[in-house]
């Protein structure tokens, strides 16, 4: 089996890359994930059977950064198994992602906002969704040794839009008694590319605060009225372990895997909730997937439920001209639903529930 991984983040830190013929990643539990921009992914290996025909097939896919170390995984394990598959994925943000399907530069697509009904009508012969994991959008920050820091809605919503500008004002320190808050600038990192990850955030700030719905509103690229950019999930963790004073919203397994620090958020019904397996259940527990399997749960009302969860996609054509492509894909997809979910929880993402797979299984079937 042959695994490479290219990575574009120019100050990684030697000590986190292990250098071979191959540089490899770090395995999730302890992954220099957050130092790689613009990660590809190439995977090819021994086993058994993949398109049944024999013969060699390349799979092409680009898109959210927000899945990329659950799908590394999936990808490995299925190439592992499947000798004449090989699949290329580049964690390039869901708006990248979205825009090379609609250019037909890749076989399949991965996204956490979705896609947008103008751009699906675009597509000859039809688009299929499939929702294949879960996660919880964190605001992980590097404080020092706060690690037990509450945030307000107002807080939160103050910070992002530039009101809440010091790490000891009021709208902070009241949900933090008997905790010493530096009187110092709050340096805010937002993402500079094209993100799902963005939409579904800013998705649920426009939900909690009906200024920043007016102001800045919900957007893969929002014009944010404070902070400084980086690319990728992968990026704006990697800018957070390197700048005191930060804030930035990233999905859970980035932060957890850094040991960065991670708020606990107040939600719709007033309770502070940290990221967990249950409380992102929770929050997903009122989701209903209509036909076409997207669904959003902008600010959830379970009392326990953490406030900024979503489902992400992967994006398929309905039809394909070769019936070798199309069987891999239906087999690679049909192993991140089965067998893949399985490894979701340990890398800090959300397994689907039964119905949502149930679901996804009959539209890929129908492919």
């Amino acid at each position: 089996m042959s695994v490479s991984f290219k990575d574009t983040y120019e100050s990684r830190r030697p000590s986190e890359i292990q250098r071979e013929k191959v540089t490899r990643m770090k395995p999730r539990t302890g992954i220099g994930l957050g130092l790689a921009l613009g990660l590809v992914v190439s995977i090819s290996a021994c086993g058994g059977g993949g398109t049944g025909s024999g013969k060699e097939v390349k799979l092409q896919g680009a898109g959210a950064s927000f899945p990329a170390p659950l799908y590394l995984k999936w990808f490995k394990a299925y190439g592992a198994a499947h000798p004449d598959v090989q699949v290329d994925y580049q964690s390039i943000g869901s708006g990248g992602g979205v825009k090379s399907f609609l250019d037909r530069t890749v076989d399949f697509a991965a996204s956490d906002a979705a896609m947008k009904p103008e751009d699906m009508a675009k597509v000859a012969g039809g688009v299929q969704l499939v929702p294949m994991t879960a996660g919880s959008i964190v605001l992980a920050y590097n404080l020092g040794d706060i690690s037990n820091l509450r945030l307000s809605r107002e807080a939160y919503t103050g910070i992002f839009l530039g009101k809440v500008t010091k790490w000891d004002d009021t709208a902070i320190a009241k949900a933090n008694p008997g905790v010493k808050l530096p009187h110092e600038p709050i340096n805010v990192v937002v993402r500079a590319d094209s993100s799902g990850t963005t939409f579904v955030f800013s998705q649920h700030l426009s939900a909690v605060s009906p200024d920043f719905a007016k102001s800045v509103g919900t957007n893969n690229m929002p014009n944010w009225p404070v902070g400084t950019r980086s690319k990728g999930n992968e990026g704006v963790t990697a800018s957070l372990l390197t700048t005191p004073g930060s804030i930035g919203y990233v999905e859970y397994g980035y932060a957890h895997s850094q040991n960065l620090h991670i708020a606990s958020l107040e939600n719709k019904s007033g309770s502070y909730v940290s990221p967990s397996t249950d409380s992102a259940k929770l929050a997903l527990a009122s989701a209903q997937l209509p036909e076409n399997l997207i669904a959003w749960v902008p600010d959830p009302e379970a009392k326990d439920a953490y406030p900024i969860v979503t489902f992400t996609w992967m994006i398929l054509y309905k039809k394909y001209d070769s019936k070798d492509k199309l069987d891999a894909l239906k087999s690679l997809v049909a192993y991140g639903l089965t067998d893949g979910q399985k490894d979701s929880e340990a890398l800090g993402y959300v397994p689907l529930p039964d119905a949502v797979v149930a679901k996804a299984q009959a539209a890929v079937a129908a492919l």
